[in-house]
C-alpha cells in the first residue's frame, strides 16, 4: 500500500468511506484502474459483516473465497492507502475539490506485531467478542479475527485497568505502544464513495420475541457465527443455554421487518439467508425438525432456484404466519411460539429448542456528510456530483449485488477529476 499522495496524473484522490466488501471492492477496482485511493474503515480490520459469515449464497462459498483475494489485491496495489480505526470527521468543498478530515484512533499495536500471541494470555481483562456478536469473550488485546487485515492485534484501551501494561510487558518485540494518541489527517479528494454498510436491527426492541430474555433466542447473524469453524463453538450449532445440539429449530422471518413499529421495509435477503442456515442445521442434525414462519417467501431472481433446492434438501416445514410471541416453558429451556397459521386458519403453539430471528438490515448512515441524500429509512438513496453511495448503505442487498454495485461506483468515481 502506498503512502498518501495529494494529487496524481489520473484525476485526483478518490476517498472511500467503509472497508466492507463494497468499499474494499470499490477501492481496489479504482486503484487498479490508476486512481490514487484512500480507504477509511472505522473498525480494526477490513471485510465488514461478510468476514463474519459462514457461507455466501447461492454458491455457499466461505468468506475466504472472496475476501482473501481482495486482501491480497489491496496489499499489492501501490495506489491504495488503507486507514483502519478511522472515521470521516468532516467533508467540505465541491465535486473535484473536496477537503476531508479523517480522525484516526490509536491501535496501541504497531506494525512490528508478529502475531506471536503472547500478549493476550497476559491480559487480565475479558470483553465481549463483538465479532461473535457477544456469543463469546476475548481479551482486551486481541486479533479481531483469524483473517484480519491488517494482521495486527488491537487494544480496547477503555477496558484496561488504570496503569495496566501487562500486554506490553509480555511482547518481546516491543510492538505494543500504550502511549499512542488520536491523530487527524486532511485529504484533498476529487470524489467520495460512501460504503459504510449495514447493521442488524436490534432484536431487543422486539420485546414479544424474547431476544435478550431467553438465551436460546438468537439472531440470524449469530447463527452464522455458530456455524462458522472459527466461531465460538468451532462450527457446531449448539444452544447457548446448555451447549447441546438443538433437536428442533424455528426460523422466524420478518423479525421486526415490514412492521411500522420497527422496520417498515423488507430487507430482501432474509428468507434466502434463513433457508441457507436451514442447510447448516440439516447437515449437522439430520433428524432435527426445522420450521420457518413467514409472511411471504421473497427470494427474487436467481435466488428462487436456490430457495427451491434448500426447501427440498432440508425438508423444512414452511408455515405461513407471523409469530405473536415467544415464551420459555417453565422448568426447561424449551421455547414455545404462538403464531397464526394463515393457510390453516387457526392459531397454533409450537415448542422448539432454538429460535432464530431473521432481523432486517439497517443502514450505517450515521455520521455521513451532509451532502449525502438519505431516504426516510436512512439509506443513501441518491448521489450528488462527486459523492455517491455503494452497497448496503444504499439499499439492502446480498454480497454479489453489493460487489457489482461497488464496481459501478468505482467507474463513476473515476470520471471525477480534480479541479
Amino acid at each position: 500500500m502506498s503512502s498518501f499522495a495529494a494529487t496524481n496524473d489520473n484525476g485526483g484522490i478518490l476517498l472511500v468511506i467503509g472497508g466492507g466488501i463494497a468499499g474494499l471492492t470499490c477501492a481496489i477496482e479504482a486503484a487498479e484502474a490508476g486512481r490514487e485511493v484512500v480507504l477509511v474503515e472505522k473498525s480494526a480490520s477490513l471485510g465488514g459483516r461478510v468476514a463474519a459469515f459462514h457461507r455466501y449464497f447461492p454458491k455457499l462459498c466461505p468468506p475466504p473465497c472472496g475476501l482473501e483475494i481482495d486482501h491480497r489485491r489491496a496489499q499489492n496495489t501501490p495506489r491504495l492507502t488503507i486507514l483502519t480505526l478511522a472515521e470521516l470527521e468532516s467533508l467540505h468543498g465541491e465535486p473535484g475539490a473536496y477537503e476531508a478530515v479523517v480522525r484516526i484512533h490509536p491501535r496501541y499495536v504497531t506494525p512490528a506485531c508478529t502475531l506471536c500471541g503472547a500478549c493476550a494470555p497476559a491480559c487480565p481483562v475479558e470483553v465481549p467478542d463483538s465479532f461473535n456478536y457477544g456469543l463469546s469473550k476475548t481479551r482486551a488485546i486481541h486479533l479481531p479475527h483469524w483473517m484480519a487485515s491488517p494482521a495486527q492485534y488491537v487494544v480496547e484501551r477503555a477496558s484496561c485497568p488504570q496503569g495496566c501494561g501487562s500486554c506490553a510487558s509480555a511482547c518481546k518485540y516491543g510492538a505494543i505502544d500504550l502511549s499512542q494518541q488520536e491523530t487527524r489527517k486532511t485529504f484533498q479528494a476529487a470524489a467520495v464513495v460512501l460504503a459504510t454498510g449495514w447493521a442488524p436491527y436490534d432484536a431487543r426492541k422486539i420485546e414479544n420475541l424474547g431476544f435478550g430474555r431467553f438465551p436460546d433466542v438468537i439472531t440470524n447473524v449469530m447463527m452464522e457465527r455458530l456455524a462458522a469453524p472459527d466461531g465460538p463453538t468451532q462450527g457446531r450449532i449448539l444452544r447457548p443455554s446448555d451447549g447441546k445440539p438443538p433437536r428442533s429449530v424455528a426460523f422466524v422471518q420478518c423479525a421486526g421487518s415490514r412492521d411500522r413499529n420497527h422496520l417498515p421495509y423488507c430487507s430482501g435477503v432474509c428468507c434466502t439467508a434463513s433457508l441457507k442456515q436451514a442447510r447448516y442445521v440439516r447437515a449437522q442434525q439430520p433428524e432435527a425438525h426445522i420450521s420457518m414462519f413467514y409472511i411471504d417467501l421473497r427470494t427474487p431472481g436467481e435466488l428462487q432456484n436456490f430457495a427451491a433446492r434448500a426447501v427440498e434438501e432440508t425438508g423444512i416445514e414452511l408455515v405461513k404466519g407471523k409469530i405473536g410471541r415467544v415464551e420459555e416453558r417453565a422448568g426447561g429451556h424449551e421455547l414455545v411460539l404462538t403464531a397464526e397459521d394463515v393457510l390453516a386458519g387457526k392459531k397454533i403453539e409450537r415448542a422448539y429448542d432454538l429460535v432464530v430471528l431473521a432481523v432486517g438490515m439497517t443502514p450505517q448512515s450515521g455520521g455521513l456528510p451532509q451532502s449525502a441524500q438519505l431516504d426516510e429509512f436512512g439509506f443513501a438513496c441518491g448521489s450528488t456530483p462527486g459523492v455517491m453511495a455503494a452497497g448496503c448503505v444504499k439499499r439492502p442487498t446480498e454480497v454479489s449485488a453489493a460487489v457489482r454495485d461497488a464496481t459501478g461506483a468505482a467507474l463513476k468515481a473515476i470520471g471525477n477529476r480534480t479541479k
